[in-house]
C-alpha cells in the first residue's frame, strides 16, 4: 500500500496515514476491484456533477480512505476528539464502545480495558 502523510490542524493531529486502494479498502473492494473501475467512476461523476476528473478521483479516494478506517484508528481518532469535547476518560470509553456497534465496520465488542490499551498501547 502507498501511504500518504496529511496535517489534520481542525482534528489535532500532526499526521494521519492514508491508504490509497490497500487493503484496508475491503469493504469497497467487491465495488472497486480495479483501478479502471475507479477511473469509470471518475468520469462517470465528473460527467454527472460539476467535479472535475481530478476531484472526482480524490473524492472516491476519500471516500475509500474513509471507509477503510480500521476500528482502532478509529478508536484513537475519536478519543481525542472527544478528549478536546472536555469529557472525562470513563465518559469517553462508555460512548467509544456505543459508537464502535454503530460502525460501518465489524469491531469486536471491546471492554473499557481494551479500548485503554488500544488508546495508550
Amino acid at each position: 500500500a502507498q501511504a500518504q502523510f496529511r496535517t489534520l490542524p481542525e482534528l489535532g493531529q500532526n499526521t494521519w496515514r492514508r491508504y490509497r486502494h490497500s487493503t484496508h479498502c475491503a469493504p469497497m473492494s467487491k465495488y472497486a476491484g480495479s483501478d479502471v473501475e475507479l477511473n469509470d467512476l471518475a468520469e462517470y461523476l465528473s460527467r454527472s456533477s460539476r467535479l472535475s476528473q481530478n476531484e472526482a478521483l480524490r473524492l472516491i479516494d476519500e471516500v475509500l480512505n474513509f471507509l477503510g478506517e480500521l476500528p482502532e484508528d478509529f478508536v484513537r481518532r475519536r478519543h481525542w476528539s472527544l478528549q478536546t469535547q472536555g469529557l472525562s476518560n470513563s465518559e469517553i470509553f462508555t460512548q467509544l464502545a456505543s459508537e464502535l456497534r454503530t460502525r460501518r465496520f465489524r469491531a469486536p465488542e471491546y471492554t473499557e480495558r481494551q479500548i485503554r490499551r488500544i488508546i495508550y498501547g
